[in-house]
């Protein structure tokens, strides 16, 4: 897209109907989504994770399109709305990436617009996006994660303090926690020989200020990426629309992040897909998107392991492969934390479900992503999962019997007080040789021999 039709996209934001945010959830939302829902009889059934429906793909797409029309985005910001033309929508479906090199070099991988059950790898997008992380475990914890060999991009979490102060939103503090994320993503893809690896970076900025001070000599690449959020639902800000224009020059790649809430304003899985789709189908002309991160938060469970979220991003997944071909990677947030089977059983039962759909895989946000529990462990087991059932050419119908012997294992975690967050990166590894403690590295031997003797063929 040419900077000046994103501006005059973006002007709408000072033009459109103007409505309070709680209208906005109420009236646009809500109540459209209802409807729609219910003029298409957008269904579920929470036995069948990985439907096998093309009727279904086909109406959740026209029904997602009509409720983008009906309703545009919300910028939440000047409390207006930015209403799109059908013709812009069809035009930001006929420019969607297909294929994306990331990274440079002997390191650069190139994302692909997967099929479904597609024999080709998903990319294995490694680290704990985002959680907020002290910095002294920061470091140690990112280079466990760029040692694994199955990796083929980079992302990390947050930093929660730098040199002893914490960092404040807006503040100097999130600059330079910027800042040091990235420098210390380079000094640990440099000590493993890959340094030209792509990543998913900047996620120690929570506004525009710690994106903008991401462009710096020796930070971010235009083969690396950043954030691009759209808010749930059908929502935007304008630092999120500073952070599109900060790409214009800079070439830097822009990744949308839609997180619909299963069971909120959307109501269920279908409106909550229908939602998502939607909000990727906003992000192609508001976000200028070259990809698209599919994180849905149940609203009781949280975890992207829930039932309802699991079949969003099957159904998404097959949605866009079979309507408009585009790169969809799917983050992978389960409840459980390291130290705890019940993580290896989340990672394992995600990854097979994005993988059978047509989607890449990004993770592990371990514990929800609220504590710094994630190792590089379950990505191994991330990356292995997905692998395997691409390259054995898993079915549909295979891949749904094996992740509900999973949900067995595991849902009774969304139950537990601390929905078992496990423990801290520096109590599951060894933080001298960056190596798994020897308890946790017998779960998962453990568990791989029963994902092994339930059909994956590693």
């Amino acid at each position: 897209m040419e900077a000046k039709k994103f501006l005059e996209i973006v002007d709408r934001s000072n033009t459109g109907t103007k409505v309070s945010s709680d209208d906005w959830n109420l009236k646009y939302v809500a109540k459209q989504v209802r409807k729609i829902v219910k003029k298409y009889d957008l269904k579920w059934d929470n036995q069948v994770i990985i439907p096998e429906d093309d009727q279904l793909l086909d109406t959740i797409f026209v029904a997602a399109k009509e409720l983008l029309l009906q309703t545009g985005i919300y910028n939440i910001s000047t409390e207006r709305i930015i209403a799109l033309t059908e013709e812009e929508i069809d035009e930001g479906i006929a420019h969607m990436r297909t294929s994306l090199t990331m990274g440079e070099g002997k390191d650069a991988y190139t994302l692909v617009a997967r099929e479904v059950e597609d024999s080709r790898p998903p990319a294995i997008w490694a680290g704990n996006p985002g959680c907020p992380t002290p910095e002294e475990l920061f470091y140690p914890n990112v280079l466990a994660t760029a040692k694994e060999p199955i990796i083929d991009l980079m992302t990390c979490g947050s930093l929660i303090d730098v040199d002893g102060f914490p960092v404040k939103s807006g503040e100097p503090t999130e600059v330079l926690a910027v800042r040091r994320e990235l420098q210390y993503l380079r000094k640990a893809l440099d000590e493993v020989g890959r340094p030209g690896l792509g990543l998913l970076a900047a996620e120690s900025a929570v506004t525009e200020i710690g994106d903008l001070s991401a462009v710096a000599p020796g930070l971010l690449k235009s083969t690396d990426s950043h954030l691009i959020v759209f808010f749930n639902e059908l929502i935007i800000d304008n630092g999120n629309l500073v952070r599109v224009a900060n790409g214009f020059d800079t070439d830097i790649v822009n990744a949308s992040l839609a997180c619909t809430m299963v069971g909120g304003m959307a109501g269920d899985a279908p409106g909550s897909c229908m939602t998502m789709i939607a909000s990727i189908l906003a992000a192609n002309i508001i976000g200028n998107a070259d990809y698209h991160l599919c994180h849905p938060i149940h609203i009781k469970d949280i975890a992207t392991t829930a039932r309802g979220c699991l079949w969003l991003q099957s159904v998404l997944c097959q949605t866009f492969a079979k309507k408009a071909p585009a790169i969809i990677v799917c983050d992978i947030w389960p409840s459980s934390g390291s130290l705890t089977k019940e993580l290896l059983y989340e990672v394992a039962a995600n990854a097979i479900v994005v993988t059978v759909s047509g989607g890449h895989l990004e993770g592990v946000g371990a514990a929800n992503g609220n504590e710094p529990n994630g190792t590089g462990l379950e990505v191994r087991l991330m990356g292995e999962v997905g692998k395997a059932v691409a390259k054995q050419g898993m079915s549909r119908t295979q891949a749904n019997e094996i992740v509900l012997k999973l949900l067995d294992k595991y849902e009774h975690v969304f139950k537990m007080e601390d929905k078992n967050a496990g423990a801290r990166f520096d109590v599951s590894y060894n933080l001298d040789t960056l190596t798994p403690v020897p308890e946790w590295q017998q779960m998962y031997d453990e568990v791989k021999v029963e994902l092994s003797e339930m059909g994956i063929k590693f």
